[in-house]
């Protein structure tokens, strides 16, 4: 059993706000995500979108394509429409060698606008609702599954999957097929145990972000029910180890279950207070730590 150390270059560019970090270069990123240990890499705002242009820099910075971010709206289109719509995100992640995307359903959210409070993210009322979505995330994760892309559905802040009881929902209505993206910053976020999802669904989990919270901005954002972007400029995420997250029960968890695909590190903060390549070392030193003392062996 292994797996792969990779990185989301959030830290260095925020893809909510177009602003922050824009004085840093796609080639810095990469060449600091290289340096700091990492294999690959998740998509960002400043990657090319086409294969032809992304597969050299990734070769130039020796790095592979871990995934990609898919913004799905299956509370609007049905699934043959989504599908239509995710064909060239699918292309490129497939052709560039990833075998997991990052699906996230974001009809209403609210992880954009700088202004809302995450309390006011959509949710759905109905059991019929939480049966039509699971249904057609079943039938877009069969499709992707077929095609040799493996759906790890991204529960998020500030949108309809966001909670743990939302995860239940969710894969209670769902299929096989669909694969889970346990995110141990946003569970945390949520009020959820990121340990006890990782046990309830061990067997769904296809893909790992690894994001840590800090205490003391976690509980300022929730008593000021903050939006998402101001609880990122708060300081509440950071990299694996710099906060309250049980990181060890987690890997130990995955690791009893034979977990071999991607551990992400993904912490988006403010470059100009985090130092990203600072970050990004700390956060790679930690994640290797953790695999050796859950013996799980890391591969290049």
């Amino acid at each position: 059993m292994s797996v792969r150390l990779g990185i989301n270059p959030i830290g260095w560019t925020n893809d909510c706000m177009p602003w922050l970090g824009d004085f840093i270069s796609l080639d810095t990123c990469l060449a600091e995500a290289k340096q700091a240990g990492f294999s690959g890499v998740e998509l960002g705002r400043k990657f090319p979108r086409s294969a032809r242009q992304l597969a050299p820099i990734l070769k130039r910075h020796d790095l592979k394509l871990v995934s990609g971010w898919y913004s799905a709206n299956l509370l609007e289109r049905d699934a043959k429409a989504e599908i239509a719509a995710m064909k060239g995100h699918l292309d490129l992640l497939r052709s560039l060698g990833a075998e997991v995307m990052v699906f996230a359903e974001t009809t209403g959210e609210i992880i954009n606008q700088v202004g809302a409070p995450i309390s006011r993210r959509p949710k759905l009322a109905s059991a019929a609702e939480w049966k039509r979505l699971g249904a057609r995330f079943t039938e877009v994760a069969s499709y992707m599954r077929d095609e040799g892309m493996q759906m790890a559905v991204h529960h998020h802040m500030g949108t309809v999957v966001e909670s743990q009881q939302d995860v239940d929902r969710l894969l209670e209505n769902s299929g096989d097929a669909v694969g889970l993206l346990l995110d141990t910053g946003h569970m945390t976020f949520a009020g959820g145990d990121p340990i006890a999802v990782a046990k309830k669904y061990a067997a769904h989990i296809k893909h790992v972000h690894c994001k840590d919270i800090r205490r003391y901005a976690l509980a300022a954002c929730r008593q000021r029910d903050v939006s998402f972007s101001e609880a990122v400029l708060c300081g509440i995420f950071t990299a694996p180890g710099d906060g309250l997250v049980d990181f060890k029960s987690v890997f130990d968890v995955l690791a009893k279950a034979k977990y071999s695909g991607w551990l992400v590190q993904e912490a988006e903060q403010d470059p100009r207070v985090a130092h990203p390549a600072t970050y990004a070392a700390l956060g790679r030193a930690h994640l290797a730590q953790l695999c050796a003392g859950a013996r799980m062996r890391v591969a290049a």
